[in-house]
């Protein structure tokens, strides 16, 4: 009797406590949906298999406490930051870089070179058009005497080198003998006169040189010995730079 009441009693127990793990179940779901009923059933009465929820959703909010869309949306996030560590490396990597060649360099543009200014000539002496005759550059005594049309007949030309180059502004003389060149001035020396040997007397008749200037001459030289160069006349009292040209050709060291 003893043990029929236990098992009695066992088998009373077990539904009731199936009982109240049904109602915890309940009350939880109710507390996560306040708006949604208890979880259909198969059938009236029944719970399902094993007492649990199988749903994905419901599996979340029960284990993990999240919802569907928050799983959804790190999901995406998740990819996002994949792709860009995926991103990150592949830019990362060292890569070959080709370098260009070396290009030619510039070559300067050829353009017209400037026109050289014509040759003026005055053309006198046994020709048949004396005068003045605008040549191109680079012109010759020949070419010059072809435009004044020739030397007269009889006229001596070896005098002249028909291969030498004019120059602007030059005369050409044909046939005749140069002009004599002017005589030299009174005073002036044939040849030039050295300042380190010349007396008073040979000083003074420099033109522009006066007996004082002479001896300043020679004081100069006592006191600082030979002239080497021309250009310590300038340091002699007396002489300027207008009398430094003129004596300049007529002396030196």
């Amino acid at each position: 009797m003893n043990v029929m009441s236990a098992t009695r009693a066992t088998k009373t127990r077990v539904p009731r406590e199936e009982s109240e793990a049904e109602a915890r179940t309940r009350e939880r779901t109710s507390a996560i949906f306040p708006a949604a009923g208890p979880p259909p059933s198969a059938t009236e009465g029944e719970s399902p298999p094993g007492g649990r929820f199988t749903g994905p959703r419901t599996w979340l909010l029960l284990r993990c406490g999240l919802e569907l869309r928050t799983v959804a949306a790190l999901a995406v996030v998740l990819l996002a930051a994949t792709g860009l560590a995926v991103r990150h490396y592949v830019t990362g990597r060292p890569h070959t870089v080709r370098v260009p060649a070396a290009l030619p360099p510039p070559t300067p543009a050829s353009g017209p070179s400037p026109a050289r200014p014509a040759l003026t000539v005055d053309i006198a002496g046994k020709v048949t058009n004396p005068g003045l005759r605008h040549l191109p550059p680079g012109s010759r005594v020949a070419d010059a005497l072809t435009a004044a049309g020739g030397p007269l007949p009889g006229t001596d030309t070896t005098s002249l080198n028909l291969a030498r180059p004019l120059t602007d502004g030059e005369q050409l003389v044909v046939g005749q003998p140069p002009p004599p060149s002017s005589p030299p001035q009174p005073g002036t020396p044939a040849t030039p006169l050295s300042l380190n040997s010349a007396t008073a007397p040979q000083l003074d008749a420099l033109p522009g040189v006066g007996p004082v200037l002479a001896q300043h001459i020679l004081d100069y030289r006592t006191q600082h010995g030979p002239f080497t160069t021309l250009q310590q006349l300038r340091q002699v009292p007396g002489i300027g730079a207008r009398k430094f040209t003129t004596l300049q050709p007529l002396v030196h060291p």
